[in-house]
């Protein structure tokens, strides 16, 4: 089985093995060329561990012997020293070619696989591998640990605030991670206790065993970073029994099977028009509506609308109301200012003492936007939508 060069057979075997080919795409090398580096740096982070290079016997772990059987393969292959120059930062192609000759070269592949504790493995049926997840665990493990300082955390910063406000408030909650559940630009997630977000998304690529992987930026509340596969963090995310999802922000669950603390079976969206004589509400007076929902009666929490600058200190019209069931009002309140937030109205008035008050909840939106709004909030499909506040129209999200 002994080969001078990396070759496809080698990287199966390795991929069985559960030793995971880490791709970093570029776009302009070939996935062989890929495999190559990422190999590499493999051995480079055994290095930054151990402080040495991979060395063979068999007192060494299984894992430490094939990563010594690599970089010999890499040291004798011109191929290969031509695709790692300018990378060997540690200066490990330098080193000579173990002239102790490695048993692992004569193991065919069976004896392989029971030195790495697969005990399952039935008579001519070596790819059933029962004991091999863990290693992807460790390697998933070392890529979120090998984090750099975030050189324009500034501009990420704010974003953390702004989620943890949101989850505060409600608009956001976090949820169980599923296994290999999706991983997109943008998410956030809470591992090992820190808010994770993912800045950016590298270019997608198919690894040696057919799943799809691409390489991530992922930023650290803690003002780190780092730069890894996005199968490594579901991996890590899986692993941590208390990691979470955090929720979009007009995604909250408004509507569920499982009634939570401040759920209410049921409650109401109303829409409401002021009947004021100000100037700016009479001439605007079609598309001005207060939003809000409730659990009680419209009627009772309106009946002093003339005397409540909540309400513009005038008498009040019910324009339209929806029922729904299994709602939490919070969320649902929350999730519906946040969208009309662009078309907010902006005036102050004179309460009864005649102290200025900048009344809260009155939007600039159209029934019929509002009607629209409702339906796709029922639908789960406000999430593709935002608001225009200059057309008057929802606009669907590129």
């Amino acid at each position: 089985m002994a080969r001078t060069n990396l070759t496809d057979e080698d990287d199966a075997l390795l991929a069985e093995l559960g030793v995971e080919v880490a791709v970093k795409n570029t776009g302009s090398r070939t996935p062989r060329e890929e495999r190559i580096i990422a190999g590499f740096e493999d051995i480079e982070r055994f290095f930054e561990q151990h402080g040495r290079a991979p060395m063979h016997g068999e007192n060494r772990d299984i894992f430490e012997r094939l990563y010594a059987v690599r970089l010999d393969k890499i040291r004798d292959s011109e191929e290969c020293r031509a695709v790692l120059v300018g990378k060997d930062k540690y200066g490990l192609l330098s080193g000579e070619l173990s002239i102790v000759k490695h048993a692992l070269d004569n193991l065919d592949d069976e004896t392989l696989l029971t030195e790495l504790g697969v005990l399952d493995v039935g008579e001519n049926d070596i790819t059933k591998l029962m004991h091999v997840k863990s290693r992807a665990e460790i390697n998933a493990a070392k890529e979120i640990a090998k984090r750099t300082p975030c050189p324009d955390f500034e501009k990420f910063k704010p974003l953390f605030a702004m989620v943890q406000a949101e989850l505060t408030s409600g608009i956001r909650i976090t949820r169980k991670f599923r296994d290999d559940a999706e991983v997109r630009q943008g998410d956030f997630f809470i591992l090992g206790g820190q808010k994770v977000y993912v800045a950016e998304m590298g270019e997608e690529f198919i690894t040696d065993y057919g799943r799809s992987d691409c390489r991530l930026r992922v930023i650290y509340d803690n003002g780190t970073e780092s730069d890894l596969l996005m199968r490594s963090l579901q991996r890590a995310l899986n692993k941590d029994e208390t990691s979470r999802r955090i929720t979009d922000s007009s995604a909250g669950p408004l509507f569920s099977d499982v009634i939570e603390e401040g759920d209410m079976e049921t409650g109401t969206i109303y829409v409401l028009r002021s009947l004021s004589d100000h100037p700016h509400i009479k001439e605007h007076r079609d598309v001005i509506h207060k939003i809000g929902v409730t659990s009680g009666e419209i009627e009772r929490r309106i009946s002093n609308a003339k005397l409540d600058p909540t309400f513009l200190m005038a008498e009040i019209e019910i324009i339209a109301t929806y029922e729904l069931s299994n709602i939490n009002r919070i969320k649902l309140e929350n999730l519906i200012h946040r969208f009309f937030e662009p078309a907010k109205l902006d005036i102050e008035i004179k309460d009864r003492f005649g102290n200025p008050v900048v009344p809260r909840e009155w939007f600039l939106v159209p029934l019929f936007v509002i009607d629209e709004t409702i339906k796709k909030i029922r639908d789960g499909s406000i999430v593709n939508y935002r608001y225009d506040p200059d057309t008057g129209m929802l606009i669907r999200c590129l």
